[in-house]
């Protein structure tokens, strides 16, 4: 550990206060002095006391408690922990379970630590591992936090710091991924995780209070296709996120957040910068981000038009967790601008060819020249021409977009809205190595379950690496141009 995060560690394990060892029926399971009623076969080496901590060092290893509280026997209950990861660092809490082969857990659930800076992990802290997973980091490095672990009957919350991250229901019969661990609730009992000799995590104040047996009635999901396509992917690390979600009709951030946690799928809400919109300044786009701190979702910005770029400096565009835009609103050769949405904008094609020839001539700039992540409802044409998408997207325009979102590191959308783009489009992209995303751009309160993104990803074969992800700070487009 570096010494700034040695002083870093201090300062955080002075800033919280302890929690209370006996209120209202929480009973501690560590003691702060020693590891009694705990257990580990694997390697006892791996878990220690230190200071009063919990700390988890070395090769990986569970360390399961085997005390008198409950009889180590756990169903309904509450679970409070501080924890606090160091850089790089990944652990688990797991739950219903118990010891197994070789002293892993043999069944039941887990609460994954790990934070922004695990490698190729999109399943960050707070995730009820690969059932409802979350993936925007929510908590930092060399912090403490807490995570409370709520189960009653069929229903699991997960919070981090007091806020709902988790909120979820198991079917009557949990869905079984193939060649994946069966995750499903039960009884049995807690069990941390060492991750290995490069991962170090600090636990404090592991506090239990146990529920009644009988647990409020709670609605089962329909398990149907797009339920069982959703729990593989959650299962399988795809970063499972509606990256185009907006509060229109509506909508508010209280009910995005609820139908995120119903569904398991994560949210990244966007506000529209452009002429026209409420959002033409940096001091309205600062507002937005300030009343979106704090929610477990994604906040993003989307370009309207050219002009988006003029309105706002690279400095607020870079403080957003991602930005896009489409080419659905353009001005052509002869200084006509319109938002192809609009009939009455649009007005008649005669030249179809030239018309594709033009807004692929506008894709390719926005491309090259315009800040975004991602490139959204790609490959839409008006409604004049969308019945000839087929033979207007032609082989060489779709290699020209495909060429250009690759060379400048741009994802693609596959919108569910409108079910863009053909898969034809999707497997030559995929060919290329260009990154996707999911997206609905909702109009309304209605936001769906992804569900074409779920029919291309079997269809086109994608797999969790072909998704793009948020970049971290310094690395954003607005902080290279």
């Amino acid at each position: 550990m570096s010494a700034i995060s040695r002083r870093n560690l201090l300062t955080s394990l002075l800033a919280l206060p302890a929690l209370s060892r006996a209120d209202d029926g929480w009973v501690p399971l560590f003691d702060g002095a020693s590891l009694d009623g705990w257990k580990s076969g694997e390697d006892v080496e791996s878990f220690k006391v230190v200071d009063g901590l919990l700390v988890a060092e070395g090769p990986r290893a569970h360390l399961f408690y085997s005390g008198s509280v409950g009889h180590a026997d756990f169903k309904n209950f509450e679970l409070k922990a501080d924890v606090m990861s160091t850089a790089g660092s990944r652990s688990a809490i797991c739950f219903h379970t118990a010891s197994g082969r070789g002293d892993r857990p043999s069944r039941g659930l887990e609460v994954a630590i790990a934070n922004a800076g695990v490698a190729g992990e999109h399943r960050k802290t707070g995730s009820l591992y690969g059932v409802r997973n979350v993936y925007k980091a929510l908590v930092k490095d060399d912090q403490w936090f807490q995570v409370h672990l709520t189960t009653r009957g069929k229903q699991v919350q997960i919070r981090l710091n007091g806020v709902l991250v988790v909120d979820y229901v198991e079917p009557q019969t949990p869905v079984r991924i193939a060649h994946e661990p069966e995750r499903a609730l039960g009884h049995g009992t807690f069990a941390l995780r060492c991750d290995g000799p490069n991962s170090k995590v600090l636990f404090r104040n592991i506090l239990v209070r146990q529920l009644a047996d009988a647990a409020p009635a709670v609605d089962p999901p329909v398990v149907d296709e797009i339920y069982r396509g959703l729990a593989e992917m959650s299962a399988r690390n795809f970063p499972l996120v509606d990256s185009h979600v907006h509060l229109k009709g509506g909508l508010t951030i209280e009910e995005a957040l609820r139908e995120s946690r119903r569904l398991g799928i994560g949210y990244g809400v966007a506000i529209n910068v452009g002429l026209g919109f409420p959002t033409t300044t940096d001091a309205a786009a600062e507002e937005y981000l300030r009343s979106m701190q704090g929610q477990p979702c994604y906040a993003a910005l989307q370009g309207e038009g050219r002009e988006w770029v003029t309105l706002v400096s690279k400095e607020t565009i870079a403080k957003f967790d991602y930005v896009f835009t489409d080419c659905m609103t353009f001005t052509d050769d002869n200084g006509k601008r319109m938002r192809t949405w609009i009939t009455e904008e649009v007005g008649e094609i005669p030249d179809a060819q030239r018309f594709m020839d033009t807004l692929v001539s506008r894709i390719l700039g926005i491309l090259e020249h315009e800040p975004i992540d991602i490139y959204a409802n790609p490959t839409f044409l008006p409604a004049a021409i969308a019945g000839d998408y087929d033979r207007l997207w032609t082989a060489e325009r779709m290699r020209k977009v495909i060429q250009a979102l690759k060379k400048n590191n741009v994802a693609m959308e596959i919108n569910n809205s409108r079910r863009l783009p053909s898969p034809a489009f999707i497997k030559a992209a995929k060919k290329a190595g260009v990154k996707f995303s999911f997206g609905t751009n909702n109009s309304g309160k209605e936001l769906g379950r992804l569900e074409y993104g779920v029919q291309m990803v079997k269809e086109c074969g994608l797999t969790w690496q072909d998704f793009f992800v948020p970049r971290p700070d310094g690395q954003k487009p607005a902080q290279k141009l």
